[in-house]
C-alpha cells in the first residue's frame, strides 16, 4: 500500500469516526425506544458538581450509547456477527433451543438492591399480615425463564442464583404469606408442552399466569376453576418482545393469549387510571395489538395506579402492588372480588400505607417477578 492509498483509508476512518459522532450530537434526542420498551439515557446538562463527581462523564457515556446514529441497525449487524462466530449468549441474552431468548440476570440477585429489597418486603408484608390477617395476605415472587426452562439453556450456561435468592424471600416472609410457584412451573415446563414463558420477552404467558393464579387460589381460599372452564383465544401471533429488541431482531415470533371464562357470564369491570378522569371498561385494550409494544394489550401499559370496579358482589376488595408481570394475571383475580387496585411502586408518588388506609381492603397480593424484584430501587417505598 502507497502512502496515498493509506492517507486515503486515514481519511476514511477519520471521516467515520468524527462523521458518527457529530451525527449522533446533530440528531434529535429521542427519550422512548418503542422497540425496547424503555426510556432511553439523553445528553445531561453539565454541572460543577456533577462533572467533578464524575456523574456527567457517565451520565454522558449512557446517553451516547443511547442516542447513537443507526443505534439498532448496529445492533442488528453486531448480533448477526457475533451468531455466525458461534457464540451462544449476546448483551447478557442466552441464544436458547426453540428459538428462546432468555435472559442471563448476572450478579442481579446478589446486589445490595436485592438484598435489601427482601427486607423493605419482609417488612410490608408483616406489616399487613398484622392488619389483615396472614390468610388475607400473599407473597408471590416469580422465577424467570433462566431458572424454570434450564433444559433450554445452551451447554455451560450458568443459571446464577436464582433459586437460592427465591429461598432467601420466601424464609423472610410472615408465616402464612408466601406462595410459591416454582415448582408448579418447573413440572409444568418438564411435562405439559405449554409455553410457560414467551420466547422473545421477559414476561410469562398467559398459560403461567393461569398456574400461578391456582397456587394462590388454593392456599388463600378462592376459587380454583379449571383450565376446561376457560376459551383461549390468540390476540396476536407476531408478538417481539423486548428481549429480542435488545439484540437487534431474532426473526422469531410470539403469540398471546386472553382467556375468557366460559361457564359463567362475564364480570363487567370498570378501570379509573391514575386516579383521573381517565376511565375505561375494558381489561384487553386491542389498539395496543397494532403497536410495538402488544404486551400492553393487558391492561394498557404501566401505570402508577389502576382501580377495577367489578360486579362480582362478593364483599372482597384487593389492593395488588405489583410489576408487568401481573397484567395477563389480573383477569384471573376479577370474579373474586369487587374492587382490585393495582400500584406500580415504580410510578407511584404518594404515600402507600396512606393508599391503603383509604381503600378499606380486605386482602393484599405483592406480585413480582424476580429479577425485577431484585433490580428494583423504588421497592424502599414500601416502608412508607
Amino acid at each position: 500500500m502507497n502512502n496515498r492509498q493509506s492517507w486515503n483509508v486515514i481519511t476514511l476512518f477519520l471521516l467515520l469516526i468524527f462523521g458518527f459522532t457529530i451525527a449522533t450530537i446533530l440528531k434529535p434526542q429521542k427519550s422512548f425506544s418503542e422497540r425496547e420498551n424503555r426510556v432511553l439515557a439523553t445528553r445531561p446538562a453539565p454541572s460543577v458538581s456533577s462533572i467533578f463527581s464524575g456523574a456527567f462523564e457517565k451520565e454522558y457515556e449512557d446517553s451516547l450509547t443511547d442516542q447513537f446514529v443507526l443505534r439498532d441497525t448496529w445492533i442488528a449487524l453486531r448480533t448477526a456477527a457475533e451468531k455466525l462466530i458461534g457464540k451462544k449468549d449476546i448483551h447478557d441474552v442466552y441464544l436458547a433451543k426453540d428459538g428462546y431468548l432468555i435472559e442471563k440476570h448476572t450478579d442481579t440477585f446478589t446486589s445490595g438492591y436485592a438484598l435489601e429489597n427482601v427486607e423493605h418486603l419482609a417488612a410490608f408484608a408483616g406489616k399487613a399480615a398484622q392488619y389483615y390477617g396472614s390468610g388475607h395476605v400473599a407473597v408471590m415472587v416469580v422465577p424467570n425463564a433462566v431458572d424454570i426452562l434450564k433444559e433450554k439453556l445452551p451447554p455451560f450456561a450458568d443459571p446464577y442464583d436464582e433459586e437460592e435468592y427465591l429461598a432467601r424471600i420466601e424464609t423472610a416472609m410472615p408465616k402464612g404469606t408466601w406462595v410459591g410457584v416454582s415448582d408448579v412451573l418447573r413440572k409444568a415446563a418438564q411435562g405439559s408442552g405449554e409455553q410457560l414463558y414467551y420466547r422473545t420477552d421477559h414476561h410469562w404467558t398467559t398459560y403461567g399466569a393461569f398456574l400461578a393464579y391456582q397456587e394462590l387460589a388454593q392456599k388463600k381460599g378462592l376459587e380454583i376453576s379449571s383450565i376446561s372452564s376457560w376459551h383461549r383465544k390468540i390476540l396476536t401471533d407476531s408478538f417481539e418482545g423486548t428481549v429480542a429488541a435488545r439484540i437487534g431482531s431474532s426473526g422469531v415470533f410470539d403469540s398471546i393469549e386472553a382467556w375468557e371464562r366460559t361457564d359463567r357470564p362475564a364480570v363487567e369491570t370498570l378501570l379509573r387510571y391514575n386516579q383521573s378522569d381517565d376511565i375505561r371498561t375494558q381489561v384487553l385494550q386491542t389498539d395496543y395489538l397494532d403497536t410495538r409494544d402488544k404486551y400492553a394489550v393487558f391492561l394498557g401499559g404501566n401505570y402508577g395506579v389502576v382501580e377495577i370496579s367489578t360486579n362480582a358482589r362478593t364483599g372482597r376488595r384487593l389492593l395488588m402492588v405489583k410489576d408487568s408481570y401481573a397484567h395477563c394475571f389480573v383477569p384471573f383475580l376479577l370474579s373474586q372480588f369487587d374492587e382490585v387496585d393495582l400500584v406500580d411502586i415504580r410510578y407511584f408518588s404518594q404515600s402507600l400505607s396512606s393508599y391503603m388506609e383509604q381503600g378499606n381492603y380486605t386482602d393484599v397480593l405483592f406480585l413480582y417477578n424476580a429479577a425485577g424484584f431484585a433490580e428494583d430501587a423504588s421497592l424502599v417505598k414500601l416502608q412508607y
